[in-house]
């Protein structure tokens, strides 16, 4: 089922490719547990020594000891934080749900203070330096990111929108939800100008990896795939190659602890509403020759 052992691009010049070998293979049935609540008490970001909190319409600052800096209501409940040029970047899910689903607004507030700063629309988010925020939003032929400055802006924007890679540069792992898909890995270059990179067979990638090269694992329709900076693409893994007409029936998931990934592949039975098979891999993740 499973063909591994070959080797990533040279990551841009930062350390060489990347070799993975399937460790262990399990089968059963059933979905994936719901990792939702896990994070839950976790900060959505830290900055030397503060820590930004999400509760039930309500963002908060607290210091390295729990004090409490500062508190901001807000109309949802705080799922994700990004913060820079002393400013913090915070989208939320909407209490009810609207024609948008549960999105809610994006504050930029002053870290300072927890003052707002502008209220913004996206449903996802990255920073580089020097207070530069991206926002991106899929549906209703709306599929754009947004670059604002710290007083937000709106500064730059693109027709892309995914998972962001943020580095030298904002990376995107696109995700169209379109059949057939537009997907690429991309890069977002100033003046509104998108790089385009390798096309990709599934239009909902799960969340990327990033490692130490600044190569993105992907996990592509059953195939794992290593991205580098200059967006030239390797096959690492055929764990379980998906055509891409019957994408909508598989659900993945990339993990990573030390040098062994967790790739999970849930698929649902065509035929049958609510059964699912859980596909899970241990891979062994190691620098290839070039590396070396």
């Amino acid at each position: 089922m499973a063909k591994a052992e070959a080797e990533a691009g040279d990551g841009g010049g930062a350390g060489g490719g990347w070799c993975v070998s399937v460790v262990k293979y399990r089968r059963k049935a059933g979905p994936a547990a719901d990792d939702g609540p896990g994070d839950a008490g976790q900060p959505l970001a830290r900055r030397e020594g503060l820590r930004v909190l999400g509760g039930t319409g309500e963002v908060r600052c607290v210091d390295e000891a729990g004090r409490t800096l500062w508190a901001t209501a807000c109309s949802g409940v705080p799922n994700a934080a990004h913060i820079s040029g002393g400013r913090v970047l915070v989208t939320t899910d909407s209490f009810d749900y609207t024609p948008w689903g549960h999105l809610g607004p994006a504050l930029l507030l002053d870290l300072a203070d927890g003052s707002a700063v502008a209220v913004l629309r996206g449903a996802s988010g990255a920073v580089l330096r020097g207070g530069r925020f991206f926002l991106g939003l899929e549906g209703y032929d709306v599929f754009d990111t947004w670059e604002y400055d710290r007083d937000g802006v709106l500064v730059d924007s693109w027709r892309s929108y995914g998972h962001y890679v943020a580095g030298r540069g904002i990376r995107v792992v696109e995700t169209d939800r379109c059949l057939p898909t537009r997907s690429r890995v991309v890069r977002l270059l100033p003046g509104g100008i998108v790089e385009r990179g390798p096309a990709l067979t599934d239009p909902v990638c799960p969340k990327p990896l990033v490692l130490a090269d600044g190569s993105i694992l992907v996990l592509d329709a059953g195939v794992l795939r290593a991205v580098d900076r200059r967006l030239a693409d390797t096959v690492l893994a055929e764990l379980l190659p998906v055509g891409p007409d019957r994408t909508w029936l598989y659900r993945g998931a990339l993990r990573r602890t030390g040098d062994r990934l967790t790739v999970t592949l849930e698929e649902q039975h065509e035929d049958r509403p609510g059964r699912h098979v859980l596909h899970t891999w241990t891979l062994a993740l190691r620098p290839g020759p070039a590396a070396v």
